[in-house]
């Protein structure tokens, strides 16, 4: 693998060298867009908007429209912006886990000591471990300030992108129910059924089957030239959204847990 970021974590007056790595890979299958017409290939090109004429990726600058005029950024001004985040994980505090609730979570990464930050990598590591905590870190990526949680996984450290709380929309304007205070039947119900397909969490179980599926549609047109036949789909009526106790009833005489797909 090649590193996507270089620099070191930093916490008191501890400095671990680091490379970061990408801890995830898509597994949809690379899709080009075609002309519909005769199935060319089409390519996107970078141009300038007066000239019309296609622009070299290294002649491509970043800039800022302020006051109708354009401030042209190059890669020192992100530098002198905040130079010690451009290079350091910088961890801010140590928290529980479950303190972090999943929906600030957005993208993990690997990362790993460099030579000379082994043996300091390892303490970390180690004593996130211990102690049942995690880092919250701040670092500056792709020239963005980005917040994230250090936490071990297996031999190595993982960073976890966060959004901070700015970035979180609100749910207003939904139709959504009230939260239920009382206990009721159907609360009741609804927490058996729960509990009968409790199990302990495997992600190994989860494949991704329509990946899978859709490849073999691919082989499938391009030996036979025709697509195959679609299968037909099932509407199952599950009976009136009001009888909530027959429907529960009927999912707990099933007895069976749910096979993951």
């Amino acid at each position: 693998m090649r590193p996507i970021w270089t620099g070191a974590i930093t916490f008191g007056l501890v400095t671990i060298p680091v490379k970061m790595f990408s801890a995830i890979q898509d597994s949809s299958l690379d899709l080009d867009m075609l002309d519909s017409r005769d199935h060319s290939n089409i390519k996107f090109k970078r141009v300038n908007e007066n000239t019309g004429k296609e622009v070299p990726y290294e002649k491509i600058t970043k800039g800022y429209m302020y006051h109708d005029k354009y401030v042209v950024l190059e890669k020192e001004d992100f530098e002198t912006a905040d130079a010690k985040k451009t290079k350091t994980i910088e961890i801010i505090q140590f928290v529980k886990e479950e303190e972090v609730d999943p929906i600030y979570y957005e993208q993990p990464y690997y990362l790993a000591p460099d030579k000379l930050g082994i043996k300091a990598y390892g303490i970390l590591r180690d004593a996130l471990r211990a102690s049942g905590k995690v880092g919250v870190a701040s670092f500056v990526m792709r020239n963005k300030e980005a917040l994230c949680i250090l936490k071990p996984y297996g031999e190595v450290i993982v960073l976890n992108r966060i959004r901070f709380e700015e970035e979180i929309r609100e749910p207003v304007d939904l139709a959504l129910p009230p939260v239920t205070k009382t206990k009721t039947r159907e609360l009741e119900m609804a927490g058996k059924l729960i509990d009968q397909l409790t199990e302990k969490f495997n992600i190994q179980k989860y494949k991704d089957t329509y990946t899978e599926k859709l490849m073999k549609i691919i082989q499938y047109k391009a030996k036979t030239g025709k697509a195959p036949r679609k299968p037909k789909m099932k509407v199952v009526h599950r009976g009136d959204e009001d009888d909530l106790v027959g429907m529960l009833k009927a999912s707990l005489g099933g007895g069976s847990k749910r096979k993951a797909s």
